[in-house]
Protein backbone atom coordinates (compact mmCIF):
# COMPACT_ATOMS: atom_id res chain seq x y z
CA UNK A 1 0.00 0.00 0.00
CA UNK A 2 1.37 3.41 -0.96
CA UNK A 3 1.62 5.83 1.94
CA UNK A 4 0.76 9.47 1.47
CA UNK A 5 3.74 11.80 1.96
CA UNK A 6 3.67 13.28 5.44
CA UNK A 7 4.90 16.86 5.03
CA UNK A 8 3.60 20.29 5.87
CA UNK A 9 3.84 21.52 2.28
CA UNK A 10 1.55 18.82 0.95
CA UNK A 11 -0.93 19.48 3.75
CA UNK A 12 -0.89 23.21 3.05
CA UNK A 13 -1.49 22.68 -0.65
CA UNK A 14 -4.43 20.38 0.10
CA UNK A 15 -5.89 22.99 2.40
CA UNK A 16 -5.57 25.56 -0.36
CA UNK A 17 -7.35 23.20 -2.74
CA UNK A 18 -10.22 22.79 -0.29
CA UNK A 19 -10.61 26.57 -0.28
CA UNK A 20 -10.65 26.63 -4.09
CA UNK A 21 -7.39 28.59 -4.10
CA UNK A 22 -5.07 27.81 -6.97
CA UNK A 23 -1.26 27.88 -6.87
CA UNK A 24 0.25 30.75 -8.87
CA UNK A 25 3.06 28.69 -10.42
CA UNK A 26 3.39 24.90 -10.24
CA UNK A 27 6.81 23.60 -11.28
CA UNK A 28 7.02 19.91 -12.15
CA UNK A 29 10.56 18.59 -11.69
CA UNK A 30 13.45 19.75 -9.49
CA UNK A 31 16.46 19.58 -11.76
CA UNK A 32 18.44 22.73 -12.64
CA UNK A 33 15.61 24.03 -14.88
CA UNK A 34 12.89 23.46 -12.29
CA UNK A 35 14.91 24.84 -9.38
CA UNK A 36 15.77 27.98 -11.36
CA UNK A 37 12.16 28.43 -12.45
CA UNK A 38 11.08 28.10 -8.84
CA UNK A 39 13.71 30.58 -7.67
CA UNK A 40 12.72 33.22 -10.24
CA UNK A 41 8.99 32.76 -9.75
CA UNK A 42 9.14 32.89 -5.94
CA UNK A 43 11.51 35.87 -6.03
CA UNK A 44 8.91 37.66 -8.18
CA UNK A 45 6.44 37.27 -5.33
CA UNK A 46 4.44 34.42 -6.84
CA UNK A 47 3.24 31.47 -4.77
CA UNK A 48 5.42 28.72 -6.17
CA UNK A 49 5.14 24.98 -5.52
CA UNK A 50 7.69 22.50 -6.81
CA UNK A 51 6.74 18.85 -7.38
CA UNK A 52 9.51 16.25 -7.26
CA UNK A 53 9.11 12.58 -6.35
CA UNK A 54 12.80 11.96 -5.57
CA UNK A 55 15.79 14.01 -4.43
CA UNK A 56 16.27 17.35 -6.23
CA UNK A 57 18.99 17.95 -8.78
CA UNK A 58 18.03 15.61 -11.61
CA UNK A 59 20.93 14.32 -13.69
CA UNK A 60 23.10 17.15 -12.35
CA UNK A 61 23.12 15.54 -8.91
CA UNK A 62 24.63 12.40 -10.49
CA UNK A 63 27.51 14.29 -12.14
CA UNK A 64 30.81 13.91 -10.34
CA UNK A 65 32.65 16.87 -11.87
CA UNK A 66 31.52 19.76 -14.08
CA UNK A 67 34.07 21.86 -15.91
CA UNK A 68 31.87 24.00 -18.15
CA UNK A 69 29.50 25.72 -15.72
CA UNK A 70 30.44 29.42 -15.54
CA UNK A 71 31.90 30.78 -12.32
CA UNK A 72 33.90 27.71 -11.28
CA UNK A 73 37.45 27.96 -12.71
CA UNK A 74 38.42 24.58 -11.24
CA UNK A 75 35.09 22.93 -11.94
CA UNK A 76 32.47 21.92 -9.41
CA UNK A 77 30.73 18.85 -8.06
CA UNK A 78 27.30 18.33 -9.60
CA UNK A 79 25.61 17.20 -6.40
CA UNK A 80 26.92 20.20 -4.48
CA UNK A 81 25.80 22.61 -7.20
CA UNK A 82 22.32 21.06 -7.26
CA UNK A 83 22.09 21.27 -3.46
CA UNK A 84 23.06 24.95 -3.57
CA UNK A 85 20.35 25.60 -6.16
CA UNK A 86 17.81 23.90 -3.90
CA UNK A 87 18.88 25.98 -0.89
CA UNK A 88 18.62 29.18 -2.91
CA UNK A 89 15.13 28.34 -4.17
CA UNK A 90 14.04 27.47 -0.62
CA UNK A 91 15.36 30.78 0.68
CA UNK A 92 12.95 32.67 -1.57
CA UNK A 93 9.98 30.64 -0.39
CA UNK A 94 9.53 27.83 -2.91
CA UNK A 95 7.33 25.15 -1.36
CA UNK A 96 8.17 21.51 -2.06
CA UNK A 97 5.76 18.63 -2.55
CA UNK A 98 7.31 15.16 -2.55
CA UNK A 99 4.76 13.67 -4.92
CA UNK A 100 5.04 12.54 -8.53
CA UNK A 101 2.67 14.20 -10.99
CA UNK A 102 0.98 11.30 -12.76
CA UNK A 103 -1.50 13.19 -14.92
CA UNK A 104 -2.62 16.66 -15.97
CA UNK A 105 -5.69 18.41 -17.31
CA UNK A 106 -4.78 21.56 -19.20
CA UNK A 107 -8.27 21.97 -20.68
CA UNK A 108 -9.41 23.48 -17.39
CA UNK A 109 -8.43 26.85 -16.03
CA UNK A 110 -6.86 26.71 -13.45
CA UNK A 111 -4.89 23.73 -14.68
CA UNK A 112 -5.13 20.45 -12.77
CA UNK A 113 -2.19 18.31 -11.63
CA UNK A 114 -2.91 14.79 -10.39
CA UNK A 115 -0.69 12.74 -8.07
CA UNK A 116 -1.33 9.40 -6.40
CA UNK A 117 -2.69 11.23 -3.37
CA UNK A 118 -4.14 14.59 -4.39
CA UNK A 119 -5.26 16.93 -7.13
CA UNK A 120 -3.69 20.37 -7.28
CA UNK A 121 -4.89 23.43 -9.17
CA UNK A 122 -2.47 25.96 -10.66
CA UNK A 123 -2.89 29.12 -12.68
CA UNK A 124 0.35 28.43 -14.56
CA UNK A 125 2.55 25.35 -14.94
CA UNK A 126 6.23 24.96 -15.77
CA UNK A 127 7.22 21.45 -16.86
CA UNK A 128 10.86 20.63 -16.12
CA UNK A 129 10.79 16.85 -15.80
CA UNK A 130 14.03 16.31 -17.69
CA UNK A 131 15.10 13.07 -19.29
CA UNK A 132 16.24 9.63 -18.17
CA UNK A 133 19.04 7.41 -19.50
CA UNK A 134 18.17 5.39 -22.59
CA UNK A 135 18.58 1.64 -22.21
CA UNK A 136 20.24 -0.76 -24.64
CA UNK A 137 17.16 -2.94 -24.97
CA UNK A 138 19.05 -6.19 -24.44
CA UNK A 139 17.76 -9.38 -22.89
CA UNK A 140 18.57 -9.57 -19.14
CA UNK A 141 19.18 -5.80 -18.98
CA UNK A 142 16.31 -5.21 -16.56
CA UNK A 143 17.15 -8.24 -14.44
CA UNK A 144 20.81 -7.24 -14.13
CA UNK A 145 20.19 -3.60 -13.24
CA UNK A 146 21.78 -3.19 -9.83
CA UNK A 147 23.60 -6.50 -10.38
CA UNK A 148 26.26 -5.18 -12.72
CA UNK A 149 24.28 -2.97 -15.10
CA UNK A 150 24.14 0.73 -14.26
CA UNK A 151 23.23 4.03 -15.90
CA UNK A 152 25.10 6.25 -13.42
CA UNK A 153 28.85 5.91 -12.96
CA UNK A 154 29.07 8.40 -10.11
CA UNK A 155 26.24 6.62 -8.28
CA UNK A 156 27.49 3.06 -8.65
CA UNK A 157 31.14 3.24 -9.69
CA UNK A 158 32.51 2.63 -6.22
CA UNK A 159 30.88 -0.81 -6.17
CA UNK A 160 33.36 -1.81 -8.90
CA UNK A 161 36.55 -0.54 -7.31
CA UNK A 162 39.55 -2.55 -8.57
CA UNK A 163 37.30 -4.46 -10.97
CA UNK A 164 36.84 -4.51 -14.75
CA UNK A 165 34.04 -2.48 -16.29
CA UNK A 166 32.67 -1.42 -19.67
CA UNK A 167 31.23 1.94 -20.71
CA UNK A 168 28.98 2.05 -23.78
CA UNK A 169 28.54 5.36 -25.61
CA UNK A 170 30.44 8.05 -27.45
CA UNK A 171 29.24 11.37 -26.06
CA UNK A 172 30.36 13.58 -23.20
CA UNK A 173 28.60 11.47 -20.59
CA UNK A 174 30.28 8.28 -21.73
CA UNK A 175 33.67 9.99 -21.88
CA UNK A 176 33.25 11.50 -18.43
CA UNK A 177 32.12 8.16 -17.02
CA UNK A 178 35.13 6.39 -18.48
CA UNK A 179 37.54 8.94 -17.01
CA UNK A 180 35.90 8.73 -13.60
CA UNK A 181 35.86 4.92 -13.60
CA UNK A 182 39.48 4.71 -14.73
CA UNK A 183 40.51 6.24 -11.40
CA UNK A 184 38.90 3.50 -9.31
CA UNK A 185 38.64 0.46 -11.59
CA UNK A 186 41.35 -1.94 -12.69
CA UNK A 187 40.32 -1.87 -16.36
CA UNK A 188 37.83 0.14 -18.41
CA UNK A 189 36.56 -0.76 -21.89
CA UNK A 190 34.96 2.09 -23.84
CA UNK A 191 32.68 0.69 -26.54
CA UNK A 192 31.39 2.94 -29.33
CA UNK A 193 29.56 2.10 -32.53
CA UNK A 194 31.72 4.46 -34.60
CA UNK A 195 35.46 4.95 -35.00
CA UNK A 196 35.46 8.35 -33.32
CA UNK A 197 33.79 9.77 -30.23
CA UNK A 198 31.12 12.45 -30.43
CA UNK A 199 32.41 13.86 -27.15
CA UNK A 200 33.94 17.33 -26.94
CA UNK A 201 37.55 17.38 -28.13
CA UNK A 202 38.97 18.05 -24.64
CA UNK A 203 37.97 14.54 -23.60
CA UNK A 204 39.82 12.78 -26.41
CA UNK A 205 43.36 13.46 -25.21
CA UNK A 206 42.49 12.63 -21.62
CA UNK A 207 41.04 9.28 -22.62
CA UNK A 208 44.00 8.40 -24.84
CA UNK A 209 46.38 9.04 -21.94
CA UNK A 210 44.64 6.62 -19.57
CA UNK A 211 46.80 3.48 -19.20
CA UNK A 212 43.93 1.26 -18.04
CA UNK A 213 41.43 2.22 -20.74
CA UNK A 214 40.88 0.28 -23.96
CA UNK A 215 38.79 1.60 -26.85
CA UNK A 216 36.56 -0.87 -28.66
CA UNK A 217 35.65 0.93 -31.87
CA UNK A 218 32.88 0.11 -34.36
CA UNK A 219 31.20 -2.22 -31.92
CA UNK A 220 27.79 -2.62 -30.30
CA UNK A 221 26.70 -4.81 -27.38
CA UNK A 222 24.52 -7.72 -28.47
CA UNK A 223 24.24 -9.94 -25.41
CA UNK A 224 24.68 -9.73 -21.66
CA UNK A 225 26.22 -12.75 -19.97
CA UNK A 226 25.21 -13.55 -16.40
CA UNK A 227 26.64 -15.86 -13.78
CA UNK A 228 24.75 -16.63 -10.58
CA UNK A 229 22.45 -13.67 -11.09
CA UNK A 230 25.17 -11.07 -11.71
CA UNK A 231 26.75 -9.65 -14.84
CA UNK A 232 29.79 -11.62 -15.96
CA UNK A 233 30.43 -10.29 -19.43
CA UNK A 234 29.20 -8.59 -22.59
CA UNK A 235 29.20 -9.97 -26.13
CA UNK A 236 29.82 -7.22 -28.68
CA UNK A 237 29.50 -7.32 -32.45
CA UNK A 238 32.36 -5.81 -34.44
CA UNK A 239 30.42 -3.94 -37.10
CA UNK A 240 33.15 -3.88 -39.76
CA UNK A 241 33.64 -7.65 -39.77
CA UNK A 242 30.49 -9.04 -38.23
CA UNK A 243 32.58 -11.00 -35.77
CA UNK A 244 31.57 -11.27 -32.14
CA UNK A 245 33.83 -10.70 -29.16
CA UNK A 246 33.15 -11.76 -25.60
CA UNK A 247 34.51 -9.34 -23.01
CA UNK A 248 34.53 -10.37 -19.35
CA UNK A 249 33.44 -7.46 -17.15
CA UNK A 250 32.04 -7.00 -13.67
CA UNK A 251 30.12 -3.84 -14.50
CA UNK A 252 28.42 -2.25 -17.50
CA UNK A 253 27.74 1.49 -17.57
CA UNK A 254 25.31 2.57 -20.28
CA UNK A 255 25.58 6.13 -21.62
CA UNK A 256 23.80 6.10 -24.98
CA UNK A 257 21.61 9.16 -24.65
CA UNK A 258 18.36 10.02 -22.93
CA UNK A 259 14.59 9.76 -23.26
CA UNK A 260 12.22 12.53 -22.11
CA UNK A 261 10.01 12.09 -19.05
CA UNK A 262 6.73 13.00 -20.73
CA UNK A 263 4.51 9.95 -20.30
CA UNK A 264 2.40 11.65 -17.62
CA UNK A 265 1.20 14.22 -20.17
CA UNK A 266 -0.77 11.60 -22.13
CA UNK A 267 -1.08 13.84 -25.19
CA UNK A 268 -1.85 17.07 -23.30
CA UNK A 269 0.96 18.83 -25.20
CA UNK A 270 2.50 18.37 -28.64
CA UNK A 271 5.71 16.33 -28.71
CA UNK A 272 8.14 15.53 -31.50
CA UNK A 273 8.74 12.03 -32.87
CA UNK A 274 11.09 11.19 -29.98
CA UNK A 275 8.76 12.43 -27.23
CA UNK A 276 10.31 15.82 -26.44
CA UNK A 277 7.79 18.63 -25.87
CA UNK A 278 7.57 21.16 -28.69
CA UNK A 279 8.15 24.64 -27.27
CA UNK A 280 9.50 28.03 -28.30
CA UNK A 281 12.75 29.54 -27.12
CA UNK A 282 10.95 31.14 -24.17
CA UNK A 283 9.41 27.80 -23.24
CA UNK A 284 5.89 28.64 -24.40
CA UNK A 285 3.64 25.80 -25.56
CA UNK A 286 0.36 25.77 -27.46
CA UNK A 287 -1.50 25.97 -24.12
CA UNK A 288 -1.52 29.47 -22.60
CA UNK A 289 0.04 29.43 -19.15
CA UNK A 290 1.95 26.18 -19.67
CA UNK A 291 5.71 26.34 -20.25
CA UNK A 292 8.54 23.86 -20.71
CA UNK A 293 12.13 24.17 -19.47
CA UNK A 294 15.29 22.10 -19.68
CA UNK A 295 16.08 18.76 -21.27
CA UNK A 296 12.44 17.74 -21.72
CA UNK A 297 11.81 20.27 -24.52
CA UNK A 298 12.91 20.36 -28.13
CA UNK A 299 16.24 22.20 -28.27
CA UNK A 300 19.66 22.10 -29.88
CA UNK A 301 21.84 21.98 -26.75
CA UNK A 302 20.99 20.13 -23.54
CA UNK A 303 23.34 21.40 -20.84
CA UNK A 304 22.95 22.64 -17.27
CA UNK A 305 23.63 26.21 -18.39
CA UNK A 306 20.83 26.08 -20.98
CA UNK A 307 18.50 24.40 -18.50
CA UNK A 308 18.86 27.20 -15.94
CA UNK A 309 18.34 29.77 -18.70
CA UNK A 310 15.15 27.96 -19.72
CA UNK A 311 13.94 27.98 -16.12
CA UNK A 312 14.45 31.73 -15.76
CA UNK A 313 12.70 32.46 -19.06
CA UNK A 314 9.71 30.27 -18.21
CA UNK A 315 9.29 31.92 -14.81
CA UNK A 316 9.31 35.36 -16.42
CA UNK A 317 6.81 34.22 -19.04
CA UNK A 318 4.56 32.79 -16.32
CA UNK A 319 4.74 36.04 -14.36
CA UNK A 320 3.69 38.03 -17.43
CA UNK A 321 0.86 35.60 -18.13
CA UNK A 322 -0.45 35.88 -14.57
CA UNK A 323 -0.30 39.68 -14.73
CA UNK A 324 -2.67 39.84 -17.72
Amino acid sequence: MTEEPNNDTSAACKADGAQEKAIDVAVIGAGPAGLTAGLYAARAGLETVLFERIAPGGQLAQTEHMENYPGFPDGTNGFELAFSMKQQADRFGVRNVGEEVLGVDFTQNPKVLKTAFNEYRANSVIIATGARPRKLGLELEEELQGRGVSYCATCDGNFFRDKTVMVVGGGNTAAGDAIYLSRICKKVYLVHRRDKLRATAIYHKRLEDLPNLEFVWNAVPRKLVADEGALAGVRVEMLETGEERDIAVDGLFVAVGTEPNTEFLAGALTTDETGYIVAGESGETEVPGVYVAGDVRTKFLRQVVTAVADGALCAEEAAEYLAI
